[in-house]
């Protein structure tokens, strides 16, 4: 059956589309920029090299040595992000090959935006910053703080052959404005476009003779069954009993359901107009989903103080941990992450091996679909430097060192008998560190913290990426990995980009995030007599805040760019 379901895998996720970054309206209008994704050949004559780069490089090094700053987010780690032996290989590999000297700036992930934008607003931000929030970078790029990327891509582009080859057109022009030709920033490339599963306790399952829930309803009667044999589940840990764990991030935390209340043949040109926030609060269809929530817990059926706990609180991951919840929604590796403290091999070392969370589709839309949202192959970290950067071809060099395929694959799979082993399948099976090792402990899983243009795994080639993926977590069942990777596959949309310029009132709302998730916390927690007039309340103050104005002209975009067309290609 594992072996099945390894394969199952590996054909699934070819299967798999990536959405390209550019879309098109069905009238055949284009706003992809008008390059070519060939790929790029580096420029070998050293004298090519000197006259390109003005005289400031001489055998593809430069003459004098060139300091840069770089982020790189801090999850309180085993080491400390900005200083441990990963760090230090890419400072000595960026000296050997440039000459470029390089120190990192460490920024907390879970209150990155807020750190950012601190830091530009002082002018001491790192001189390459990476950030989810294309808004922070956009205002600051509005003021003048951000660096047109755009000359410098186009100039040296013969410098930066495993930049562009990895990110191609779609991604280096993903946010490319139609009109100016402004790059404010480069999108990452997902090498895996998984988004987020829901996940429930197979042994609770056992226990109770209970079938994985394949419809809504199913779900509901699975939680209710929870609850009222929590003393067959828990003994005298009963009263901590958890049906379904969502957290104060209700938009991430109860994304599957969500999205099965929206309309599956949503148009492009809607999702968009709506799309700005990514947590689809002012989608159709997401106060019916929370009017259910809003039921479950007033029944019982999820955490009481959820809306306590910020983003970034461990509670949530402790209480799972802990053994007292049957079901949440989140990444869709959640549980396999962080080894011998991810939810699985802690559920198995206190309670044993059958007890772990698998993943399941069972939130149905109208047409009895399981259809959920995926990441496109862009949408990831948005690299921007900031105008304080004085060392643009530095930078660059460093963001094309980094997407090299040997410095991907070398930071991702770590050391072999340290950081994985080789099966005999050829396979790469990340193991967890030893004691003795510990400084090779990749604070963020595949070192994504450091892998800055590439999410997802990437080794040499496509076939021993396939082969590898459910074999990277450590001290997990690599067919629960594959499993997961297929629920989220199922019915899956990825996303079409749109590019119809700068969308001002983007970076002039005030508070939307806060709004949003009190918006989302405080309609769940509200009596069911209440719903409506908090749900319209938190939805007014949040539309006035700068919600409606940010409709509005991604409408009047839309329209000024694709016409009539409610479709992309």
């Amino acid at each position: 059956m594992k072996k099945r379901l390894l394969a199952l895998v590996i054909a699934a996720t070819m299967l798999f589309s990536l959405a390209a970054c550019g879309g098109k309206a069905n009238s055949g209008e284009t706003n992809t920029p008008a390059n070519s994704n060939t790929p790029v050949e580096e420029v070998k004559t050293p004298s090519d090299i000197e006259k390109l780069t003005d005289g400031q490089m001489v055998d593809g090094k430069f003459k004098e040595t060139k300091k840069i700053s770089v982020e790189v987010y801090d999850r309180d780690g085993a080491t400390p992000a900005n200083d441990n032996v990963w760090t230090d290989w890419i400072k000595k590999q960026m000296l050997d090959k440039y000459n470029v000297e390089v120190t990192y700036v460490a920024v907390p992930r879970w209150t990155e935006v807020d750190q950012i934008n601190n830091l530009l607003a002082a002018q001491s931000a790192p001189d390459i910053c990476y950030t989810y929030s294309y808004a922070t970078v956009q205002t600051y790029a509005d003021m003048a703080g951000v660096t047109d990327l755009n000359p410098y891509l186009t100039k040296y582009k013969s410098l930066l052959p495993d930049l562009w080859n990895w990110l191609k057109d779609e991604n280096i022009y993903c946010d490319q404005d139609p009109t100016t030709g402004t790059v404010w920033a480069i999108e990452g490339r997902r090498n895996n476009t998984y988004r987020i599963n829901t996940f429930v306790r197979q042994d609770w399952l056992d226990k109770l003779g209970l079938k994985a829930p394949t419809t809504t309803q199913e779900f509901e009667d699975m939680l209710v069954a929870f609850k009222n044999n929590a003393e067959t589940l828990l003994g005298d840990a009963k009263d901590q009993m958890i049906p379904l764990m969502v957290t104060s991030d209700v938009g991430w935390t109860a994304a599957n359901l969500i999205e099965s209340f929206m309309d599956p043949a949503i148009t492009d040109k809607e999702l968009y107009v709506n799309g700005f926030d990514d947590r689809k609060y002012t989608q159709n269809g997401t106060k019916e989903a929370v009017k259910l929530l809003n039921k479950w817990y007033n029944n019982g059926l999820m955490w009481k103080d959820f809306a306590l706990y910020p983003s970034g609180d461990s509670t949530a991951d402790d209480l799972c941990k802990a053994g007292y919840v049957g079901a949440f929604m989140h990444n869709y590796d959640y549980p396999f992450r962080n080894a011998e403290n991810s939810f699985n091999a802690v559920l198995a070392a206190t309670y044993g091996e059958n007890a772990k969370f698998v993943a399941i589709n069972c939130f149905t839309d109208k047409n009895g679909k399981y259809t959920k949202y995926s990441y496109s192959a862009a949408g990831d970290r948005k690299a921007f430097f900031p105008a304080t950067n004085k060392e643009p071809l530095a930078s660059l060099l460093y963001l094309n060192f980094i997407s090299s395929p040997e410095a991907v694959e070398y930071l991702q799979k770590g050391v072999e008998g340290i950081n994985h082993k080789v099966l005999e399948s050829g396979a790469i099976a990340i193991s967890a560190v030893d004691e003795a090792n510990k400084a090779y402990t990749q604070n963020s899983g595949q070192n994504i913290d450091l892998t800055m243009t590439c999410n997802g795994l990437r080794l040499s080639t496509e076939e021993l990426t396939q082969k590898s993926l459910a074999y990277t977590y450590a001290m997990v069942d690599p067919a629960d990995v594959a499993n997961a990777m297929v629920q989220a596959g199922v019915d899956a949309v990825a996303p079409k980009n749109v590019q119809v310029g700068t969308i001002q009132a983007e970076s002039e709302g005030t508070d939307l995030t806060g709004k949003r998730d009190a918006g989302f916390c405080n309609s769940v927690v509200c009596s069911p007599a209440e719903f409506d007039a908090t749900w319209e309340q938190h939805m007014k103050e949040y539309m006035k805040a700068g919600g409606q104005a940010i409709a509005d002209e991604r409408k009047a975009a839309w329209e000024k760019t694709y016409g009539t067309a409610d479709m992309l290609k």
